[in-house]
Parts: structure tokens; sequence; C-alpha cells
């Protein structure tokens, strides 16, 4: 009887393929990035995010008192401040915050709430979408 066929795979192989079958897993556990919530918004839009739509929504007042920039500041790569309440608040770009945008449930739960603050409405998938394409294009 012949040994059993084995294939030798390299250390960056096997490292590529556990990083793989963890990532559904860290997923599950609520781990995430950046990007991986911008595919998740453009896949639910039917369009990938542009950073520039992004910024001008992002800067822009939208018939309510407040922008995004009003709290999170423009460009949001420094601490901000709530414009009612006056408590800080982290820099929003993943770029200055390497914690921003790494839990999908926070992700939602803050664009919901924002959103509304801003839109007095939820947040499209496409317009969440945009808005991230230009907070992952200030890393650059």
């Amino acid at each position: 009887m012949s040994p059993p066929n084995r294939t030798v795979l390299s250390h960056s192989t096997r490292a590529a393929l556990a990083a793989g079958l963890a990532a559904p897993l860290i997923a599950a556990a609520g781990g995430t990035t950046p990007a991986q919530q911008l595919a998740r918004f453009a896949t639910a839009a039917g369009i990938q995010g542009q950073a520039e739509r992004g910024r001008a929504f992002f800067i822009g007042h939208h018939g309510g008192q407040w922008s995004c920039a009003s709290c999170h500041g423009n460009p949001p790569t420094a601490a901000g401040r709530h414009a009612s309440t006056g408590k800080s608040i982290d820099p929003l770009a993943p770029g200055a915050n390497a914690a921003s945008f790494s839990e999908a449930a926070k992700v939602d739960k803050w664009f919901r709430r924002n959103c509304k603050d801003v839109l007095q409405r939820e947040c499209s998938a496409a317009e969440k979408a945009d808005v991230l394409a230009y907070l992952i294009s200030l890393d650059r």
C-alpha cells in the first residue's frame, strides 16, 4: 500500500488559508474592516461608493441644522465635538482611528443615529457607501 498523497504548502500559503477560514468567524463575532463595511454597503446599494460624492454628503446640510462635519470636523481626521452636548468624539476617518468601522453592530448603530440627526431619516446604503469611500480615501 502506498502512502497517502500529501501536498506540501508553504508557510505563507498556510497563513493565507488560515486567515481565509478565520474571516467568517471574525465577522460573526462583529470584527470587520472599513473595506469590508464599504463592500457591504456597496453590495446592498448595487453601486460602488464614490469618495467625492461622500465628501459632498459629509459636509453638506440636508435641510437640517447639522452636517456630518458639524460634529466630526472637516476633514474628520482629528477628534470632533458633539454639536449640542460638547462631548468629545474620536476621529472618524479610519486612517486616524484604527477602531473606526471595526465592529459591524456599532457601524450600523451610529449610521442609524447620526443619519437621523443629519437627514431626519436613515441613510441609504448608497449614501453609506459614499461616505465610507470618502473616509477611507483620507487614509491615503
